[in-house]
């Protein structure tokens, strides 16, 4: 197979028309290519005038040695397709392998331990993907949170409600099987080539539920509503899980527990640290939600040719003469912004796009980095009460009742409170309250975002726009904590599997994935 890249194609080219340009750049004939396959496809606007798509393809060709040769096109190389295989299980377990988690890391460890033969116990404190989506709808409509069953707990973990975006910026083997995966359960097929690939949550919460029917399939034993409450270990290390589940508490005997407890679970947190279970405090950052017209910024991105296109997104960073970083996270085209709360009295926002991204609005985390440093304590849980400070902050400056605080941009440039929306409606339900940003974020945190707008501007004009709308606070970029296991992903508790991005192992969905699929080897070929 012959892999081209770097295409230029118009933005009303198909793939006829690429493959013609792939066939001049080999000097053959289009009819000479058997069949092709988009690998990549980003969109070029750096000339404002002259916005196009650029097209990475596979060709298959005969004698395709030769006519690479021929051809002497330095765009083009020999590629062999490198497909991933499960190892071999090889571990000798007595008990069946338990999952604590449903989000991706958990999703894809329990997914491949199940095709290898060895469908393990599944048990995760939320609920399922149908009864959590209306417990979601019910909090952000009528303000009535449900702490097992939220944005954060539940089947599919918190990238469930976020925009499913598939961007990662690891370079790893597994990476396809992931993306090959959700393929094969209803993500669309161009997450395997987009530059920039998102399912959209109203997608993924189908492709969570088509995963969980092969678990089922593959006879997994999937427990909702069951929370871990305990690990009990003898010398050899773990022997039995105790659960917290709709029928009361009780016992599982294992040996190999894979953890991946997501960023939110801080009873898991506690638990380990109170079993002694080595972990430490990790960097994470913490700040706010900003939102713009979404049309202002596709013309701002892509000039003219922004009807012809996808809703822009943007990613921006900055670092600082204050020695803080400051940059934007998981942005949302055309998406809303959402309460995310998982605690009574401790206000989170996230933010959220469906497939089509056609909402009026965009969204995206405004945030600054915050390390052991700003915690105010040197165990390991220091950065979880440093979040929950911020995070009962904000609820107060909200007025209670999940209201979440806002501010002008403007406004806040000019360090003055709000007293309502300018051209831009916020999209947080159940509301906002017009107020100021400090007081429910450090003001170190407070300071850097001010002078990061500025600089941020001139890289996306319009970021700084004063009718722009911050909206408080967000506070769950990543974990607290990092889990510590060795090489073989194994905690110093022998049999403990420390897993995603809960665990401090991963950030996104993709990456979470690929760790679950690590860990999974990692159990499987457990001595």
């Amino acid at each position: 197979m012959i892999r081209v890249r770097d295409i230029p194609l118009p933005l009303d080219g198909d793939m006829e028309q690429l493959k013609k340009r792939a066939a001049r750049l080999l000097n053959i004939h289009p009819g000479q290519i058997f069949e092709m396959k988009m690998a990549r496809r980003s969109v070029d606007a750096r000339n404002k005038s002259d916005v196009h798509y650029v097209c990475t393809v596979d060709v298959t060709v005969e004698k395709e040695g030769r006519v690479l040769n021929r051809s002497g096109c330095r765009k083009a190389e020999l590629i062999v397709p490198q497909g991933y295989e499960f190892p071999a299980v090889t571990a000798k377990l007595t008990h069946r392998p338990v999952v604590v988690g449903m989000g991706p890391a958990g999703l894809f460890a329990a997914l491949f331990l199940a095709r290898a033969g060895v469908p393990p116990i599944v048990l995760e404190r939320g609920r399922s993907v149908e009864r959590r989506t209306a417990d979601v709808e019910r909090f952000w409509t009528a303000g009535q949170l449900d702490p097992t069953s939220n944005v954060q707990f539940g089947e599919g973990g918190a990238g469930t409600f976020s925009d499913g975006k598939l961007t990662t910026g690891t370079h790893d083997g597994r990476i396809g099987a992931v993306l090959d995966m959700l393929v094969s359960h209803g993500a669309p097929e161009d997450v395997v080539w987009s530059h920039k690939p998102h399912i959209g949550t109203d997608v993924l919460r189908e492709v969570v539920k088509s995963i969980r029917r092969e678990l089922i399939e593959l006879g997994c034993d999937i427990r909702f509503e069951s929370r871990l409450c305990d690990i009990k270990c003898g010398q050899d290390g773990v022997q039995s899980v105790t659960v917290d589940g709709p029928e009361g508490r009780y016992d599982i005997a294992c040996e190999a527990v894979i953890l991946a407890p997501g960023h939110s679970a801080r009873d898991t947190f506690e638990l380990l640290n109170q079993i002694g279970v080595p972990m430490e405090q990790k960097p994470f950052a913490i700040g706010v939600r900003i939102e713009h017209n979404q049309q202002a910024v596709s013309r701002s991105q892509y000039g003219p040719a922004w009807e012809r296109l996808p809703a822009a997104d943007y990613k921006l960073a900055c670092h600082l003469p204050n020695g803080r970083s400051a940059f934007s996270f998981c942005v949302c085209p055309g998406g809303q912004v959402v309460a995310a709360a998982s605690e009574q009295g401790g206000l989170v926002t996230n933010g959220m796009s469906l497939r089509a991204r056609d909402g009026e609005t965009i969204n995206g985390g405004f945030l600054v980095g915050v390390g052991p440093e700003d915690f105010g304590g040197s165990d390991p849980l220091a950065g979880v009460r440093f979040q929950r400070r911020w995070e009962q902050a904000a609820f107060v400056h909200g007025g209670g009742n999940w209201r979440a605080p806002a501010q002008l941009v403007g406004d806040f440039l000019e360090k003055k409170g709000s007293k309502g929306p300018g051209g831009i409606l916020p999209t947080y339900r159940p509301g906002v309250t017009w107020t100021q940003m400090e007081g429910c974020l450090p003001g170190c945190v407070t300071d850097t975002l001010r002078d990061a707008l500025g600089v941020m501007d001139r890289k996306l004009h319009g970021f700084a726009a004063p009718d722009g709308v911050l909206t408080g606070v967000e506070t769950r970029s990543s974990s607290p904590v990092r889990i510590l296991r060795n090489e073989h992903c194994q905690s110093a508790l022998r049999g403990l599997f420390p897993c995603g991005e809960g665990a401090g192992y991963a950030g996104g969905i993709v990456s979470a994935a690929v760790d679950g699929i690590r860990v999974a080897e990692a159990v499987a070929s457990a001595k």
